[in-house]
């Protein structure tokens, strides 16, 4: 119980904020060390200080109050004593009235080790008086002929102006505490400004951020934005998805039930009307298995692996050929015995997508590839009629298909091809780019990722 109480009265004095947590943990020790070196350095520097000037201001006295005691009348001490006390700059009088005691005003730190010295220095003092006049020392000694007094400025026993230091101490440290406190807002901002996107992001509004401050603050606000860039895009995609299959499906569905509404008993379907429905069974078939291959979680239930590249190719495009698909790998530059780190499945299913739009679009498809010291290159050309250049970008966009004239086939597919080798080369940290082939004139797909 004891230990659940110190905790809590713990986490109640510490503030909860980050700005005050790191004002806090500035500050603090700043200030505890200050007072403590404050507090030494006065107790040392000016006690040790007050203590030499008043022994030597104590042999001064003593041998003025010799001289004095040398005198045979008061006459004569009053002139022997006068003689050297006005070259010390003393003020002497006899007879004098000495005080009660010792007197000194309570916040007069110093005035207690002068009146110490003194009393040890000087054996036959009276009294001394430092709170009459607090710019001036009184001793009142004893002499053979009565008692006398030697008075002198206060500065020739005590450290000149020691508020200075505290002045000058306070003043820088609300200077460097300023400063401070502008420098700790300047990098908090950041955190803050993070701390608000993250926020309002949660509750479903979006608001301009850029990544700013210190370098962990940057690299935790570039992870921020690539988050929520690719949850938009994730979200994004699901919408044009449920868009996509209510589309693409209502053409082939409307088809198969109009064929249906036309079969009665006396009229069974012929060949070339069971044929047409097949075709949209595997139509709506081929749909489905894109639409799924688009959903999956991009195939990263298998971390990446250290695989070698000219083998991976070579199994991807006998894989191709073996279902009939014109497909040659016809170039790899670089070390053949090679390793790259990808994800296999999620590179192969790109790969397939981008061969099968290719030998849909033209007769053939050729892969090359080349294997550099930071990255894997790997290109698929084509023979087709290929993709405008204004409608490059539109292209990798999901869901989308260009002017039906560039098919030369029947077969229709789901307009997600390009958008998974996409997210595929996204994923692995690369990029997808389209252009005009340089060999068959066609499309050319690179997938370049980092090896």
């Amino acid at each position: 119980m004891s230990n659940q109480a110190e905790g809590s009265i713990a986490r109640a004095l510490v503030p909860r904020g980050l700005y005050a947590r790191a004002a806090l943990i500035l500050f603090l020790p700043v200030v505890v060390v200050t007072l403590v070196v404050s507090v030494m350095f006065l107790q040392r520097h000016f006690e040790g200080v007050t203590r030499q000037m008043t022994a030597s201001m104590a042999h001064e006295l003593g041998f003025v109050a010799q001289l004095i005691e040398e005198a045979d009348t008061p006459r004569a001490a009053l002139n022997a004593g006068a003689f050297v006390a006005e070259p010390l700059e003393l003020r002497l009088e006899i007879p004098a009235d000495p005080a009660p005691g010792d007197q000194r005003l309570f916040y007069d730190f110093s005035g207690r080790v002068v009146i110490e010295v003194l009393r040890e220095a000087l054996p036959h003092i009276l009294s001394i008086d430092l709170a009459s006049d607090d710019k001036q020392v009184a001793v009142a000694l004893q002499g053979d002929a009565g008692p006398f007094r030697l008075s002198f400025d206060r500065r020739r026993v005590s450290a000149s102006n020691p508020h200075q230091l505290l002045v000058l101490m306070v003043f820088t440290s609300l200077l460097m505490t300023g400063i401070a406190t502008i420098f700790l807002r300047n990098q908090l901002r950041p955190i803050r400004r993070l701390a608000f996107a993250a926020e309002e992001y949660g509750k479903g509004r979006i608001v301009a951020y850029r990544p700013a401050g210190a370098a962990e603050v940057r690299s935790a606000g570039t992870a921020f934005l690539d988050m929520r860039n690719r949850l938009e895009r994730q979200n994004e995609q699901r919408k044009l998805m449920m868009s996509g299959i209510s589309h693409d499906l209502r053409t082939p569905l409307t088809r198969l039930r109009l064929s249906l509404s036309m079969i009665s008993p006396e009229m069974p379907p012929d060949a070339e009307e069971i044929a047409a429905m097949e075709a949209d069974i595997d139509e709506m078939n081929r749909m489905v298995d894109g639409f799924l291959d688009y959903a999956r979680d991009e195939a990263q239930d298998r971390p990446p692996e250290s695989v070698q590249a000219a083998g991976f190719l070579e199994t991807i495009v006998a894989d191709a050929q073996r279902a009939g698909q014109s497909a040659q790998l016809v170039r790899f530059e670089g070390d053949r015995d090679g390793q790259a780190t990808f994800r296999p499945d999620m590179l192969r299913r790109a790969l397939e997508n981008l061969i099968g739009n290719a030998v849909r679009y033209g007769s053939r498809a050729e892969l090359d590839a080349a294997l550099g010291p930071r990255s894997l290159r790997i290109g698929i050309e084509d023979d087709g009629p290929g993709i405008p250049e204004d409608s490059l970008d539109t292209a990798m966009r999901p869901f989308t298909r260009l002017d039906p004239a560039r098919r030369r086939n029947s077969e229709q597919g789901a307009g997600l091809g390009l958008a998974i080798a996409a997210d595929v080369a996204r994923a692995h940290g690369g990029q997808l780019r389209l252009g005009r082939g340089p060999r068959l004139g066609g499309l050319r797909a690179e997938i370049v990722i980092p090896r």
